[in-house]
């Protein structure tokens, strides 16, 4: 899977942006998706207009970690691997018994962007499994991107020359658009638009960029840690009946 998110979107960090680090524009004539394609053929893109683009391709896939996606009202999912308790979180979120993983975790983010009955990490610590998912509000021009404790599934983000935020399961592909600025997604963590990246196992710590050095010695992106000494301030999130919009207030 591919997502690239142009930097009004879903600006990359600083930290994963390395000097020397030989990226190419990843959006311009959209040639990062047109990359991905010509590896994946029978690949699916779909062109989010300004806000960037999204791919996946069913081929080659680990049948114990499928690669879905779904599109409800204006929400575009990308999600790879497999929740255990997925029972559990359709009765949770009211969901019929044909709901799978992706609609799943597009139930979660309404539930959050329009009742937000619970904190953000409560909702992405729910899910119990080996999992990766992007996803994209239309509506809001929001994102929401996330990966399981374990690092289960092969995930990394990066950036590109001009800072757009790029995201794949394929490091080949983070290294066609991102050179060395790139490094494995944070495991436990999730991402926002506004909110930037949270740790939802430890969500009143800070987190603090590692620079990662590659088998040549080079720096190559940073990997994020929990900083046990740094906490978080707690500022609260729009509950019921309150005219914010939490994804572009967390």
């Amino acid at each position: 899977m591919l997502a690239v998110f142009d930097k009004s979107v879903a600006k990359s960090p600083e930290a994963l942006q390395s000097p020397q680090s030989d990226a190419v524009s990843a959006l311009k004539d959209g040639v990062l998706a047109q990359h991905f394609t010509s590896v994946h053929p029978g690949s699916v893109v779909i062109n989010l207009g300004s806000s960037g683009v999204l791919a996946y391709s069913p081929e080659k896939q680990n049948p114990l970690l499928p690669r879905l996606f779904a599109v409800v009202d204006d929400i575009f999912c990308l999600f790879q691997g497999h929740i255990e308790n997925v029972a559990l979180l359709k009765q949770q979120y009211g969901l019929n018994k044909a709901a799978n993983e992706v609609i799943i975790v597009i139930e979660a983010y309404r539930t959050l962007r329009d009742r937000g009955p619970y904190p953000a990490d409560q909702v992405v610590r729910d899910i119990q499994g080996k999992f990766a998912f992007i996803l994209y509000d239309s509506s809001s021009k929001a994102t929401f991107v996330a990966a399981d404790a374990d690092a289960g599934v092969p995930y990394f983000w990066g950036s590109d020359s001009e800072g757009h935020l790029v995201l794949s399961d394929d490091d080949n592909i983070m290294k066609k658009g991102c050179g060395k600025s790139f490094a494995p997604f944070p495991k436990g963590c999730f991402f926002t638009s506004s909110g930037g990246l949270r740790s939802y196992e430890h969500p009143l710590n800070e987190l603090k960029p590692v620079p990662r050095v590659d088998s040549s010695g080079q720096v190559c992106g940073a990997t994020f840690k929990v900083d046990a000494e740094a906490r978080k301030e707690t500022g609260g999130m729009p509950r019921v009946g309150s005219a914010a919009n939490w994804s572009s207030n967390y």
